[in-house]
């Protein structure tokens, strides 16, 4: 099979949720394009954006681990994490995108070397070149700027649900995303935080337009836990209604998880205020696909990571299977 002839999927969020679709779907047959956000300010990203004044590493990076093929060295060295020195809580694999930006003058050059690297089995686009904030607005009237003020409540912080949100200055999409978008035979949206992984793509100006005027089929993979400050207290329904608002009605497929996860991971997100999704989607204008999506296996992170990370994720050759059905 040519290149040329592969079915082209193209996964658009960023962080893990993208991290995992992107590991397991490059084992077929695909052409696989992952549509990234630039709007993170969080963690060894934030720290790099703000003292080199270079667009977030951080998405990217995941993303061109995820469709990685080179020897495991250099897949562990992308996502190694310093924890301790100057560099604690550093990601070698930020500090080496942002090297290659200053060194190249551009991302854009950037992502070519770390994609020849890494022998990435796919294309990895930002879906803008731009430097943008993500921003919200409460229901209270209140508005918060920053990926990572929205992502991560201050202790004992209560919020009102978010009314909108919106990028701060308006961008314009890196035009290879919109070509990739117009190719698409399946457009994968997420999974991942609603508000902070899936949304920030579909607010840069020209993405929306490109989803509804493509001729692919449109499936939201469905959060399995709900997220305080961002979707706390939402069912599946809401999760759509929401989406619905940045993509217009073009959805086509909802996939849910139906497999429980582990009761000890479930009880860590409890503490936090957070839940299952629970299904309450009813026959619609979008088919609903059901399927056992968890991954079983516990996730953890070292000591250096301050913030917080999904302890309970897609299993990524579930999540695999079940989007390559929908071709």
């Amino acid at each position: 099979m040519n290149k040329t002839d592969k079915k082209r999927i193209v996964v658009i969020g960023g962080g893990t949720g993208t991290f995992v679709a992107l590991t397991g779907l490059k084992y077929y047959p695909l052409h696989l394009s992952a549509i990234i956000t630039m709007m993170d300010s969080g963690g060894s990203t934030g720290r790099l954006r703000d003292q080199l004044g270079v667009l977030p590493p951080g998405d990217l990076r995941q993303a061109l681990v995820a469709l990685s093929r080179a020897d495991t060295i250099w897949r562990d060295l992308f996502v190694y994490r310093f924890e301790n020195g100057d560099l604690n809580g550093h990601n070698f694999g930020n500090i080496f995108l942002s090297a290659l930006e200053k060194i190249t003058g551009s991302m854009e050059e950037a992502i070519e070397w770390a994609t020849t690297i890494l022998n990435t089995q796919g294309d990895v686009f930002p879906v803008t070149y731009e430097n943008a904030e993500l921003c919200v607005e409460l229901t209270d009237g209140k508005k918060i700027c920053g990926e990572t003020n929205i992502d991560e409540l201050q202790e004992g912080e209560i919020r009102k649900p978010i009314a909108r949100a919106y990028l701060q200055p308006d961008v314009s999409a890196n035009p290879a995303a919109i070509d990739a978008i117009k190719e698409a035979d399946l457009i994968v949206i997420g999974p991942g935080d609603l508000y902070t992984s899936i949304v920030p793509n579909l607010l840069v100006r020209g993405i929306r337009e490109a989803i509804a005027s493509s001729s692919a089929r449109k499936v939201y993979v469905m959060n399995l836990m709900t997220k305080n400050g961002q979707t706390e207290s939402y069912t599946a329904r809401k999760h759509v209604q929401d989406l619905v608002r940045y993509t217009g009605d073009v959805l086509q497929t909802v996939l849910v998880n139906t497999q429980m996860p582990d009761q000890k991971a479930l009880m860590w997100y409890r503490k936090a205020g957070e839940e299952m999704v629970q299904n309450d989607l009813q026959k619609g204008p979008y088919d609903i696909v059901l399927d056992e999506l968890v991954d079983t296996s516990m996730m953890h992170k070292t000591s250096s990571d301050v913030l917080r990370r999904s302890l309970i994720r897609h299993d990524p050759h579930k999540l695999a299977s079940a989007l390559v059905k929908l071709l």
